[in-house]
């Protein structure tokens, strides 16, 4: 009869225990309660996506291509400096993790690493 209560989200310690509604972890002290320590192991809610100079980036915003993108099927490609309004972030798709609408050349995935916020 064993009450298996989750490890420290903090120092991954085992010996936590019950008080009230919170789960406290007697090592370092930290407080979460049970719903909120199941859900941090995924992680991917509290993904940050930065841009190329540290920028956070997010859904709706503005911004600048930083380098030239050779297009497949074009004669010319995206020169520096191109604005891209109104950006959707997505799960990373091969490194890519900007949905856009490029004036121009339509829709197409972007990477973080090669735009500046506007």
């Amino acid at each position: 009869m064993t009450n298996a209560l989750p490890l420290c989200p903090e120092c991954s310690s085992e010996h936590a225990y019950e008080m009230g509604a919170l789960l406290v972890c007697p090592m370092c002290g930290h407080e979460w309660s049970p719903a909120e320590g199941e859900a941090e192991p995924s992680g991917e809610s509290a993904r940050v996506v930065k841009d190329a100079v540290g920028n956070v980036l997010a859904d709706g915003d503005t911004v600048v291509i930083t380098t030239s993108l050779k297009v497949k099927g074009s004669p010319q490609g995206i020169k520096p400096g191109t604005k891209v309004r109104g950006i959707r972030l997505i799960d990373p798709v091969n490194g890519h993790d900007i949905d856009a609408k490029v004036d121009g050349f339509g829709p197409m995935l972007l990477k973080s690493s090669i735009v500046k916020k506007a």
